[in-house]
């Protein structure tokens, strides 16, 4: 799946993935490793340019955690909703959001309890503060470059995760 991993003392850990399918392959690890660290109702960053891969991974996850079913972007609707065996996922797309308080329109308070994953963050520059893990993916020709941070202890423990599981 990745080509290369480096973990590093920091809390962040970065993979070279070879192409859609690794990253999909990665988001479905990650979403397991969220499982295993207890991140039911964590915040999870998914940003980088248009393309990079957000949208796939966080369909990996969504697979990971076993959902089957189809994973749109929530690019128009701003608020995909999965119940996973009694486990609530929420998947937002912020693109569109021209400021920070409009996620309270979208219902930010009512999904608070559910596993986020929040699509361009940086529209909403705070969620950093309270965020477990931010993905930042980028394009490297077919390839894709995923840099993991942990932003919170539970956060470091799905790193760590992820480094001992990566070739």
């Amino acid at each position: 799946m990745a080509e290369s991993a480096t973990l590093s003392q920091a809390g962040t850990l970065t993979l070279r993935l070879a192409d859609s399918d690794a990253t999909e392959q990665f988001g479905a690890r990650m979403g397991r490793s969220l499982v295993r660290a207890g991140l039911d109702d964590g915040l999870v960053l998914l940003d980088g340019e248009l393309g990079a891969g957000k949208t796939t991974t966080a369909r990996g996850l969504l697979r990971g955690l076993g959902y089957t079913g189809r994973v749109p972007s929530p690019t128009y609707t701003l608020l995909e909703p999965y119940d996973i065996s009694g486990l609530s996922v929420s998947h937002l797309d912020l693109y569109r959001l021209a400021d920070a308080s409009e996620l309270e329109h979208i219902g930010w308070r009512d999904i608070a309890a559910s596993l986020r994953l929040v699509e361009w963050s940086s529209r909403a520059p705070g969620l950093r503060d309270a965020a477990d893990i931010q993905v930042t993916l980028s394009l490297d020709g077919i390839a894709r470059r995923a840099q993991i941070t942990a932003l919170s202890l539970r956060g470091r423990s799905v790193i760590d995760d992820l480094g001992i599981i990566s070739p």
